[in-house]
């Protein structure tokens, strides 16, 4: 049986939502479990792969095996109109046989993104982002109240995902309940993938 990980997935434009991947894989990694980081390519206008197979840096671009093989996800995109970035959505088009497979039932999972202005779009972006995984019978799971960061912020975060507020410019750093926020994440996500590892080895033997 393969190692379990957690699958931090995203596309970032100009390195805030990397830097928050980053971040999302270390509280991931604070549970003991993997954390496994993946990009996807840009596209073209015609909807089209436009760069090469392999990336010159960073991190290497997901597969699907990749998702499949996930004991849960955590995906990341720049706000884009209210709605996940084009290259991730054409990432996410690629999965049907995930779909028709039920690959992905009853795995958890949480999204996070990054936007230049405030009220950007955040939440939009973050309840946009979930409705694919729904559709692939993923058990979405946000920030619980519990996490202090939620009601001090006075940046990104909210109860749907980790978020940031990168700027007009994108020279914002992020604030220390930005950061608290997206290791928390990565931790729940990662203790929610481990029980229901568990549950599911339970029931099969």
């Amino acid at each position: 049986m393969p190692t379990p990980y957690v699958l931090v997935l995203y596309y970032s434009r100009h390195g805030k939502t990397a830097e928050m991947a980053q971040l999302i894989a270390r509280g991931v990694e604070s549970t003991g479990m993997e954390a496994r980081i993946r990009t996807v390519p840009e596209v073209s206008p015609n909807n089209e792969q436009s760069t090469p197979d392999v990336p010159s840096e960073g991190a290497v671009y997901c597969t699907v095996d990749d998702l499949k093989q996930c004991s849960g996800l955590v995906m990341g995109s720049p706000t884009r109109f209210g709605n996940m970035a084009g290259a991730l959505k054409y990432f996410l088009d690629g999965t049907s046989n995930l779909w028709l497979t039920g690959a992905l039932i009853n795995k958890p999972a949480g999204v996070f993104t990054s936007t230049a202005s405030l009220h950007g779009g955040q939440e939009m972006t973050l309840m946009s982002m979930m409705i694919p995984l729904m559709h692939h019978g993923m058990v979405l799971a946000g920030l619980p109240y519990s996490e202090a960061g939620l009601t001090t912020t006075t940046s990104g975060g909210t109860p749907y995902g980790a978020s940031h507020h990168s700027g007009p410019n994108g020279d914002n750093e992020l604030s220390k309940e930005e950061i608290a926020l997206c290791q928390a994440q990565g931790a729940r996500i990662a203790k929610l993938a481990a029980q229901l590892t568990d549950a599911h080895i339970g029931q099969s033997s």
